[in-house]
């Protein structure tokens, strides 16, 4: 395991995992989010995230947390591990509740993904339906990937202490 993506719906986790799986193997941690977004809450240009996203591909070692499916397969082409936060709506809405207004090291503005943002909570309602059925394609085209599918918050827990 030296080139990971972490992806699954908001609030399922990701994030958390990625810093703690980071933290044991001391693999560089990515947060797309972090590329992605910039302080004020505006968004770089599309061309600017590919530059910088195919600059950490080109590394020996990295971990990548986050979703933007436009990405996906690219990430899972270039990644030897696959994890999958595979997680039901009402948990991840309640990640979601859990955070808001909280500090995050995974994103650079405050509220971002927050309860109260109608479109991002649409995103987290439709990601079963919209997003999903996407990735398990994706995971059975990369079949040659090491893929774990974690059900439950507890099942990474149970990952990240056998790795430690």
């Amino acid at each position: 395991m030296k080139k990971i993506i972490v992806i699954g719906c908001s609030g399922s986790g990701k994030s958390v995992f990625s810093r703690s799986f980071a933290s044991i193997t001391g693999i560089p941690l990515y947060h797309l989010d972090n590329i992605w977004w910039r302080e004020d809450g505006t968004n770089i240009e599309r061309a600017e995230f590919d530059g910088r996203l195919a600059e950490i591909l080109q590394k020996d070692e990295w971990i990548i947390d986050g979703n933007y499916k436009r990405t996906i397969e690219t990430r899972m082409a270039a990644c030897d591990t696959v994890i999958f936060f595979d997680l039901p709506l009402d948990i991840c809405i309640e990640g979601i509740k859990a955070r808001q207004g909280k500090p995050r090291p995974d994103m650079p503005w405050k509220g971002a993904g927050d309860c109260d943002d109608p479109e991002f909570m649409a995103f987290v309602n439709g990601f079963e339906a919209e997003v999903r059925p996407g990735i398990i394609e994706l995971l059975h085209k990369y079949g040659d990937k090491d893929i774990r599918i974690f059900k439950s918050r507890e099942e990474s827990e149970i990952f990240l202490k056998e790795l430690a």
